[in-house]
């Protein structure tokens, strides 16, 4: 599946990892969301307002993080968002078979609001309640 319009990025990564320039963010790992399964992709946005979530929902210690990211290989809409939830790929978010390169860090981001992030922790604690893998392979 690749993107009706060809992304151009910039492209973020919301992560609790703790990266430099340089490093590369690869499939192969557990996923931070739902049942923690090996992923197969790497997710990337060319919004804010997505690594934003991605940063604040990501499992592990320390703070979030939005890391500004180029992909080594082609990417393609992420059909978790865009197919189930949000058609037209508004969110501008995608994925990759391929490694993402950090570039930089996006510094003094604002967070959401405690009420909109447990808002949002209570909508994946109900769909894993009722079986719905957050990510679809």
């Amino acid at each position: 599946m690749t993107s009706k319009a060809a992304p151009t990025g910039p492209y973020y990564h919301g992560a609790k990892a703790d990266l430099a320039p340089g490093d590369l963010i690869a499939p192969g790992y557990p996923s931070n969301y739902g049942k923690r399964r090996i992923a197969a992709f790497v997710y990337l946005s060319e919004t804010l307002e997505a690594a934003t979530w991605g940063a604040e929902l990501a499992r592990g210690e320390g703070p979030g993080r939005i890391y500004i990211v180029e992909p080594t290989g082609p990417i393609e809409d992420d059909p978790n968002l865009t197919d189930k939830k949000f058609p037209g790929n508004p969110t501008r978010s995608y994925r990759s078979r391929y490694p993402l390169r950090i570039v930089g860090e996006i510094q003094g981001w604002v967070g959401h609001s405690h009420e909109q992030l447990q808002a949002m922790r209570d909508g994946v604690a109900r769909a894993e309640a009722l079986g719905i893998e957050a990510i679809q392979d």
